[in-house]
């Protein structure tokens, strides 16, 4: 696999313009797992924002946890590795933050629920 993906980068690096040549070869550029994994994750993002129309009933507090932990654990760890990766942590503080909301809605439905029982 390692070598389809030098072969690509090799016919890659002829068509990026000069002015995006410092972008491309940066420690944390393209070229390397750490512009790649915060790119994808973005995914988890926009899935968050689009489950901000679901109703709370349907939101699972377990994965919203898993989702809050997950972004702040990494958002810290992106600003300890080296090189430093600001995309890592900006889309891990997404990640933190819209799934925080969540969990916070879920929780809510879920303490409105528990005293409409008890009344």
């Amino acid at each position: 696999m390692s070598i389809i993906y030098r072969r690509i980068i090799q016919v890659a690096d002829k068509f990026v313009p000069q002015k995006l040549q410092p972008f491309w070869n940066h420690e944390a550029g393209p070229k390397t797992v750490f512009f790649w994994a915060p790119a994808v994750k973005w995914g988890l993002v926009i899935a968050g924002i689009g489950d901000l129309a679901r109703p709370a009933e349907k939101l699972s507090m377990a994965q919203s946890g898993a989702l809050s932990a997950t972004g702040v654990i990494w958002s810290r760890y992106s600003l300890v590795i080296i090189p430093k990766n600001w995309g890592l942590f900006g889309v891990n503080v997404f990640v933190a933050l819209t799934s925080i909301y969540q969990f916070s809605r879920a929780a809510n439905y879920q303490m409105q629920k528990k005293k409409e029982i008890e009344k």
